[in-house]
């Protein structure tokens, strides 16, 4: 009787591990297909509109530490200089700035309002002698600067956001409404701004 009273055991116990092997292998399977879901590159992306042109975009240009040259390319053409058409190709790390921006005032993925990306060195010198506030070695000319506003967002907020990330130069227009960021040295400006704007008061 002892004998078949341990048999039985056995077989109990074997069942319930059996049982138990049912339900967590799924949740094992699903753990390791969440694993490899993890480990995909990140995604990048950056809606853009040209408030000269009309043009939208709406694109992925890195996966992970991967640039990826077709939308570079596609970016530096909505960025072109407008007034003669000219292509510039841009520092893919400003790019970064523009997405790092839209996460750091809390609207990822948010659409970015281009006022200026390339500007070519006829053009500039064209808005210089029209104009106030242009730079004659403009980092424009170098496709290293875009100006730029995110509707529903403060450019006051915007420019806080973007001194905070300390990439490069940031210049605010408040009269204009946009603010600008380059990939030169970590510097700071403010057009025509009272004294309050530029003590923080």
């Amino acid at each position: 009787m002892q004998v078949t009273r341990k048999i039985e055991l056995a077989v109990r116990r074997r069942w319930i591990l059996n049982g138990l092997l049912c339900l967590v292998a799924p949740l094992m399977a699903s753990a390791q297909s969440n694993a490899v879901v993890d480990q995909r590159p990140q995604e990048h992306r950056l809606r853009l509109f040209h408030t000269h042109t009309g043009e939208r975009i709406d694109i992925i240009y890195r996966r992970g530490d991967t640039y990826l040259p077709d939308a570079i390319a596609k970016l530096d053409f909505l960025l072109r200089d407008f007034r003669t058409g000219d292509v510039g190709h841009f520092n893919s790390r400003l790019y970064d700035t523009l997405e790092e921006l839209t996460i750091s005032v809390g609207r990822p993925g948010a659409e970015i309002d281009i006022i200026c990306g390339y500007r070519s060195p006829r053009t500039n010198e064209f808005l210089r002698s029209h104009t106030t506030g242009v730079a004659k070695n403009s980092l424009h000319i170098q496709a290293e600067a875009i100006d730029l506003r995110i509707p529903g967002v403060s450019t006051l907020k915007l420019r806080q956001a973007a001194l905070a990330l300390h990439r490069g130069g940031v210049g605010y227009y408040p009269h204009s409404d946009f603010i600008h960021v380059d990939t030169g040295r970590v510097r700071q400006w403010c057009f025509d701004c009272p004294p309050s704007l530029l003590t923080g008061d």
